[in-house]
Order: C-alpha cells, then sequence, then structure tokens
C-alpha cells in the first residue's frame, strides 16, 4: 500500500509597504492559503532618496536609509501583531522593489507570492512603473495580486 502523500508546509511571500492594497495582500494570504509560514518582505528602494532637494545635503543618504529602517520595522511590528499562530520571518532588502522581490523568491524556498497591486500613487508611480506588473511576469512560482 503506497505511503500517504505529505503536505509540504506552505511558505508564502508577502512584501510591505504600509499601502492598504498591502495590508489586503496580508490578510488575504492568511485568509486563503494558511501558511504554515509567512515571509513579509520590504523593500528600501534607495531612488527614493535621490527625489528631495535635501539629497545634496552631507549626511542626507544616511539619516535618509536610517529613517527607512526604522519605517520598516514599525510596518512588521503593526503587520505581525495579528499574526498569532503563524511563523513569520520580516526581510528588509535594498534596491529596486520588484527585483528585489524575484531575487528573494529564486534564492529562497518560497512557494507563493501575495501582493497589492500597487503601494504606489500619483507621480513616483509613473515614472518607477507597475511593481507588481514586473513581478508577474519575472517570478518563476505563482503570483496573487489583490486589489
Amino acid at each position: 500500500m503506497p505511503a500517504a502523500a505529505e503536505i509540504s508546509p506552505m511558505r508564502v511571500l508577502v512584501p510591505i509597504d504600509g499601502s492598504a492594497q498591502s495590508n489586503a495582500a496580508l490578510e488575504y494570504a492568511v485568509d486563503t492559503f494558511a501558511p504554515d509560514e509567512l515571509v513579509l518582505l520590504h523593500v528600501i528602494d534607495p531612488v527614493e532618496a535621490g527625489y528631495s532637494a535635501a539629497a545634496t545635503m552631507p549626511g542626507y543618504s544616511e539619516e535618509w536609509y536610517e529613517n527607512r529602517k526604522e519605517e520598516a520595522e514599525t510596518l512588521f511590528e503593526e503587520a505581525t501583531a495579528s499574526l498569532d499562530g503563524i511563523d513569520t520571518t520580516t526581510v528588509t532588502e535594498v534596491g529596486r522593489p520588484s527585483r528585489a522581490i524575484v531575487s528573494y523568491v529564486e534564492e529562497h524556498d518560497v512557494d507563493h507570492v501575495v501582493m497589492g497591486s500597487h503601494g504606489r500613487s500619483g507621480m513616483t508611480r509613473i515614472l518607477l512603473g507597475s511593481v507588481a506588473e514586473s513581478v508577474v511576469r519575472r517570478s518563476p512560482i505563482p503570483v496573487t495580486i489583490v486589489r
């Protein structure tokens, strides 16, 4: 008699940026996939540091980066507050968001990505393009986009 098939643990990556869409994606991932592990990924995009007049001031980039790391920790604390019983890993990467998300997927054992349809708005979104669209096109694993 063949052995019963083992159910492998489900590991879901949820990129978070504090937007309503990324919060909806997190909720959807928990409700829909009942993952054994969630990986919350926040990407610090250094391109954003160059969009202000203060970017030319000495020491600005270090201060900007430290502020973004603190913001990431706050995002993680808020996101994990309601995740009792789910093994959760938090990761902060630096780089272009779509590239960082796909690279993380390629380098780690992740089964599925669940992400918001967009986190940016206005001119930044137009200039930088759609992160979700780029991830869907380049990801080697399934991606669910939540509106």
